[in-house]
């Protein structure tokens, strides 16, 4: 009896989880969909089809443009009475930067106010004579040579007028250094106080205007026969990494630095922001563009498994899938695909490691 009853339980219970199994087969299979809050950090890019580009990457710095750089030298020496700029500022052009008391500006004085008297004195003389001739009381060889005189003081004393434009000078003896163009201090060499010799070489402030700076690019020796002038390049600093500036090659130095043992290259630039500072570090990449298309996206959506490169195509949260792919060129930022993608797919350049891994398990 007791057997017969642990039988009857026994094929119940195979019976039950038969039934369980079945309802489990039955019961349709849940598709992967991807969830809102990811979705939220998820960023696609679109295929495209487009010239294939050569790209290479350099270092280099910023560099201001040397046709708008200015190195201003002390015209006289003396001693400094005031400071009126510091190193960053931005002036204008004529802004009186510093100011100097001379004994060589009072000298200059000193000769204006001379060719002034002198020219006074001619000019009276030459009336005498005129009255003189006027009245056959000299010859006219005197009053040639009274306006000889004249001539000679109009002459000095432009000369002297010119001596102190060029000086700026002022009442008191003193000199005005002021800025010829306008732009940023970017060296100072002065200050209030200082005694200034009168054979100084060495300037005392630059001024630079840098609405449009130069990128230097330092080629290194094996890539020289691979940069030509008119190649694009992007720009972009340390300080503002994410920030990119574009522009040309305008310009090759044909010669080799001893520094830094490259050629360098020029790349100029719209710099009217002034996000761009001179001697800042830089990234300069460098394209050249072939005369024929590929389908490309961005070199971060590959996933490489197996020696093998994939993407992730994005549909929709719901229809996802992972697409074997082949790369026919590849750069830093672009890879061109020969199979496994068309034009308008979306694939997905965030996010797609864990939804490879995710499909895959």
């Amino acid at each position: 009896m007791k057997k017969n009853l642990f039988i009857l339980l026994a094929s119940f219970a195979l019976f039950a989880c038969k039934k369980e199994e079945e309802k489990k087969e039955a019961a349709p299979a849940k598709g992967f969909v991807i969830s809102n809050l990811m979705m939220k950090s998820t960023t696609l890019a679109t295929v495209q089809n487009e010239y294939i580009k050569d790209e290479m990457a350099f270092f280099g710095k910023i560099a201001a443009d040397k046709n708008q750089y200015i190195d201003i030298f002390p015209l006289v020496g003396g001693n400094v009475v005031s400071v009126n700029a510091e190193l960053g500022d931005y002036v204008r052009k004529g802004k009186v930067l510093a100011t100097i008391r001379s004994t060589e500006v009072a000298g200059y004085q000193k000769d204006l106010s001379n060719a002034k008297t002198d020219l006074v004195v001619a000019q009276n003389n030459l009336r005498v004579a005129q009255d003189l001739f006027t009245g056959k009381l000299n010859t006219e060889k005197d009053v040639l040579e009274a306006r000889s005189q004249v001539q000679k003081a109009q002459d000095e004393m432009r000369r002297s007028q010119s001596v102190n434009q060029v000086y700026n000078m002022r009442n008191g003896n003193i000199y005005s250094v002021v800025s010829p163009i306008d732009g940023y201090i970017v060296q100072k060499n002065i200050n209030k106080n200082m005694q200034l010799r009168n054979d100084r070489s060495d300037n005392i402030f630059d001024v630079a205007n840098t609405k449009n700076v130069w990128a230097i690019v330092n080629v290194n020796q094996s890539d020289i026969n691979k940069i030509s002038l008119g190649m694009k390049a992007e720009v972009s600093t340390l300080a503002a990494p994410d920030k990119v500036f574009y522009g040309k090659i305008d310009k090759i130095f044909k010669i080799i630095d001893p520094d830094t043992s490259s050629m360098q290259a020029r790349v100029v630039l719209d710099n009217a922001s002034g996000e761009l500072i001179p001697e800042s570090k830089a990234t300069i990449k460098v394209f050249q563009t072939e005369n024929m298309t590929g389908l490309s996206i961005p070199s971060k959506a590959l996933i490489f498994d197996d020696n093998r490169y994939y993407v992730v195509l994005f549909k929709s949260q719901s229809n996802v899938k992972v697409q074997e792919v082949k790369v026919a060129k590849q750069t830093p930022d672009i890879a061109y695909i020969s199979d496994g993608l068309k034009e308008g797919d979306k694939v997905m350049t965030n996010n797609q490691l864990l939804i490879y891994r995710s499909l895959n398990e």
